[in-house]
Parts: structure tokens; sequence; C-alpha cells
């Protein structure tokens, strides 16, 4: 793998122009892993064209000379509403794996969720980050999982977030015909004797019954809040609310799981009004530019989070590729707030957004 000069990274525009530099950077088998999704890849597609179907109602003469893009997540203040989601083996990409990662994140301020998965371990990213979020695969062995939520916990972590839509790994179509496999060496959280393809190592240490008992076990077992990722209906997100979570991240894994699964953003709003003021929802999935930052606030969202962008930023230049994704994210995301005529994320209106 070879990683581009950083000098010129300032020619960097949007977050899609790392995808070819990457699909450049990257073995073609970490290619197929980073890009690819379960199926025909209908969902990933529609992830971003429910974005493109939206259209905004800009308002005019709101006397404000800047925006503050400044929120809280979980009472955590960020730098703006845009953090980066879980994806593990983030060594495929770069060998500084998730530390380049949630550096990035913490030098801009905003929040890093790392991946169960993670290439590094939950002690060595935790002395590189600032508070991020563990995301957690409960193992079908419980004292594994209460061990990792609890070493997250010791090691500073402010959140732990539950994927809960992966009672099977998803039929991906792309990881399939390459023969992804993962070394043992990047399991740093599981079982060091794992290696092999890709599905079958994840079905080997999660748990395919996971069920809401289990989330209540791990809120009993934490003082960290937890926050369900894998949510898309009003049904499951009454249900969250019932089991006392702190957050819900909308969610269909990035077009992973199952495809044709409704969009991220069109299950947003449902889970938006179920949830009420009882957690903080999120969205997760298909975030390509400050323009859909804005659209998934003004429906309801707290925050936002991105995955496959920053992984084709960490491929193409590590760490500082990572910190440009944010930073055009960033500069994108002001850029659109203040044409929506917001001083802030909470002077969006849900009629500003057309279906």
């Amino acid at each position: 793998m070879t990683t581009r000069d950083e000098a010129d990274l300032a020619d960097f525009l949007i977050v899609d122009d790392f995808v070819e530099p990457a699909r450049e950077a990257l073995d073609p088998k970490a290619f197929a892993y980073v890009s690819g999704g379960a199926g025909g890849e209908l969902t990933i597609a529609d992830n971003i064209a429910a974005f493109t179907r939206r259209r905004l109602r800009p308002r005019v003469l709101r006397g404000f000379p800047e925006v503050d893009l400044r929120t809280t997540m979980l009472g955590r203040e960020v730098s703006f509403p845009v953090a980066l989601a879980p994806t593990g083996f983030n060594r495929m990409a770069h060998d500084e794996g998730e530390v380049a990662v949630t550096r990035a994140a913490a030098a801009a301020g905003i929040v890093h969720c790392c991946s169960t998965f993670s290439t590094r371990t939950i002690e060595h990213v935790g002395e590189a980050a600032d508070r991020p979020w563990f995301q957690l695969y409960a193992s079908y062995e419980r004292s594994v999982t209460e061990s990792l939520v609890a070493r997250a916990e010791a090691a500073g972590y402010q959140a732990v977030a539950v994927t809960v839509d992966l009672p099977v790994v998803g039929y991906r179509d792309r990881e399939l015909r390459s023969h992804v496999e993962i070394p043992s060496e990047f399991f740093a959280n599981m079982n060091p004797d794992l290696h092999g393809e890709l599905a079958d190592v994840v079905m080997h240490e999660t748990d395919q019954g996971l069920s809401w008992e289990d989330i209540d076990r791990i809120r009993a077992a934490t003082s960290m809040p937890v926050v369900l990722k894998g949510i898309l209906t009003a049904e499951d997100a009454r249900i969250a609310v019932e089991h006392g979570v702190d957050g819900i991240m909308v969610s269909n894994h990035g077009g992973r799981q199952l495809d044709r699964s409704i969009a991220a953003l069109d299950a947003l709003e449902e889970v938006v009004e179920a949830a009420g003021d009882s957690c903080e929802v999120y969205l997760d999935g298909g975030v390509r530019r400050g323009v859909d930052v804005v659209t998934a606030l003004a429906l309801g969202a707290r925050a936002v989070f991105v995955g496959r962008p920053y992984l084709y930023a960490l491929a193409v230049a590590g760490e500082a590729g990572v910190a440009r994704c944010i930073e055009i994210l960033r500069e994108e995301t002001a850029n659109a707030l203040h044409l929506m005529g917001a001083a802030t994320a909470n002077d969006l209106s849900r009629d500003q957004v057309i279906p």
C-alpha cells in the first residue's frame, strides 16, 4: 500500500475526491471490504440518494454575521455535529489504523466511535483519543461482553454503542467474491487465534441471539451511556426508550446488512418522533456533503456519523487525510447552515426540508 504525499491535500475539495486515490492505494481485497455492501448494494446507493431527493427551503435576512457549529452529544460539547462512525479493521487502510483516526477526531473536537473489531487495543485507542465512544459487538459469551465494556469504561470512553442489526452477517457479494480475509494480528480486542474470511470470523465471535434483555444487562454492567446502533423503525425506537437507552443511531450498517433496507435518512423522522425527548437520535449512513449534515439536523438528528469517507481519506494520507476529510465536512456544513438562514443547528426547522 502506498500513501499519497500530504502536501497536496488542499486539492481535495469534497470527500468523494478521496475515493479513486484510495482505490489506487488499497489492496483490491481491502477496497472491496471498505466500499462494498450487501447484495446488489441498492441500500448503499439509496442512503446517498435519500439526501439528493430532498430539497431545501432557505430563509434570508436573519441578521447574523457567522454561524456557531457547536453542539453536544450525550452532554459533551463537540465542535460540530459530525462524528466518525465505528469501522472495523482500520489497518487495512493504513498502518496506524484506529489511532490515526482517533487522533484526527480529537484534534478536531469531535467524537470517534471505536469498533470492537479495532486493530488497536481499546486501551491504545483510549490513550490517543479524547473520550471516544466504544462500539460493541456483543459476544455469545457474556463474560467477554462484560470484559469489553469494563475495559472501555476503565480506559476513559464516554459511551458504549451496541450494534443491534447483526444477528448474522449480510450477504456481501463483493467481500465473498474477493475472499476478504482478516489476519489474526488485526484482532486486537478479541481472540488472538482468529483468522479467516470475514463473515466466518464475525459469526464466530458475536451473539446471534441478542435480545432486549441483553441490552438491560449491558446497561446494568456500566455507568456509561448506552446507545443502540442499527434502529430503523419507530416500533424498535419505542422499545429502546422503554429500556432506558441514552441514544439511538439510525443506521442500516452502511448498506452492509439487509439489502433493500430503508435508507437511514428515510427512517430518521419516524425514529425521532418515537424517541421524543427520551434520548438523542443520530443518523449514520449516506452523508457525503455538508448539505447532507444540515438536512439530517433539520429532520431531527442531533448529529451524524460518517464511515467510508474517512476510511478512504485514511488510505490516502493517514491521520492527515482523516483530518482533511473532517475539515471539508466542517467547511461545507458551516456554508450550508449559513445559507439556510440558521445561526446554529437549533435554528433549523423541519419545514425547511421538502421530502
